[in-house]
């Protein structure tokens, strides 16, 4: 396994070849310019072998001489020379930090600033992983921290000087906050669990820790908050890696559907980083409409679906990498012709530790969506 030093300086080399190409050009008197591949539905597609979404094989140019491409050009640059900076001090840097590195004017006698909004500084990064074949988290840049674990696992996480290990198990009611970047300076080692469990809410997840549900159960259990963070889906597809069964619970409704289906497949906007944060062995095991009729007390709970939801629902339905299953069909048809939806505290209503039973029942008869 590649060590974190010599990852940095494999990242030092590629940003190095890439300024050079860019001065190689500019001295062969050519227009600088670099390739990425394109970033857009079009040119996704679902990976049946792998069971993810890949970008495909469509490329756009991106050029310095052209005036709708001149000033990203500039900017995607800067952040390139600005990593490198990073880098070679050893130092990290949030998305945050980066805008407001490089936000200053251009001169005294150019009043127009770099970057004028994060909006435009947080799709270049993009930009440069996809070119680069880096993760930004490779490039020492972290986004905010957004997710929580608890269970029985050592997690050593070195930071700066300091090396601090973490024991999961003994985190109390607020559990490990997950960080953006879980590959760097961090390892998780002596890991006693048979399973992962990813809970869609953080409500839920601090019902299950205040049970010790972790601890009876002998699992991990991991909250993304709702939308899965970068951070959290790596970290959730390097404990699969481990050998660990993963399942998710979420909400009954097309959202909670489709932040089960980032964690399991990748999303189509990081389709390029699919192989390193998706987990295609993931499970769903509820919350579903067919639940409705397993567990009657849930008919009296349901609350009716709004417009976005409806729209969201048939979105997934064309989607191949979903509609491929006859049992998401079949559940996502439910919730158009009913208007329903469930979200998972409804499962509470017995009483509080519900939950617990219903999560059991759930892995114990292997009674999960693919």
């Amino acid at each position: 396994m590649q060590n974190d030093e010599d990852q940095s300086e494999k990242t030092k080399k590629i940003l190095t070849e890439f300024g050079k190409m860019l001065v190689q050009d500019i001295f062969s008197e050519k227009n600088p310019s670099f390739n990425t591949p394109v970033r857009s539905r079009s040119n996704v597609m679902f990976d049946n072998s792998k069971g993810l979404l890949k970008l495909g094989d469509s490329e756009e140019t991106h050029s310095f001489i052209n005036t709708s491409q001149s000033k990203s050009f500039m900017q995607t640059v800067a952040i390139a020379a600005k990593c490198y900076s990073f880098i070679k001090q050893n130092q990290h840097a949030t998305i945050r930090d980066l805008f407001y590195q490089l936000k200053y004017s251009l001169g005294e006698e150019i009043d127009e600033n770099i970057f004028n909004e994060q909006s435009e500084s947080n799709p270049l990064i993009e930009d440069l992983e996809v070119a680069l074949k880096l993760r930004r988290e490779q490039l020492n840049l972290n986004a905010n921290r957004k997710g929580v674990l608890v269970g029985d696992i050592r997690i050593i996480d070195k930071f700066g000087d300091e090396t601090v290990e973490i024991d999961g198990s003994k985190t109390g009611r607020s559990g490990w906050a997950i960080p953006s970047d879980v590959d760097n300076d961090i390892k998780f080692e002596d890991i006693h669990a048979d399973y992962v469990l990813v809970v869609e809410k953080d409500a839920l997840w601090y019902r299950l820790n205040e049970d010790k549900f972790w601890k009876k159960e002998n699992a991990i259990i991991i909250s993304p908050m709702g939308q899965a963070a970068r951070g959290t889906r790596r970290l959730i597809r390097k404990l699969s890696d481990k050998g660990l069964p993963v399942y998710v619970f979420n909400d009954c409704d097309a959202w909670g559907w489709y932040i089960y289906w980032t964690i399991k497949t990748g999303s189509i906007n990081l389709a390029y980083i699919s192989e390193d944060v998706a987990t295609p062995s993931a499970k769903f095991i509820g919350v579903t409409m067919s639940d409705l009729e397993k567990y009657p007390f849930l008919k009296n709970l349901t609350m009716r679906t709004n417009d976005m939801d409806i729209k969201k629902a048939q979105e997934m339905l064309n989607y191949p990498w979903i509609n491929r299953y006859p049992e998401w069909v079949k559940e996502l048809k439910l919730v158009l012709s009913m208007k329903k939806k469930l979200e998972q505290n409804s499962l509470e209503g017995p009483k509080l530790s519900f939950v617990d039973e219903y999560i059991n029942d759930k892995i114990n008869k292997k009674d999960f969506l693919p």
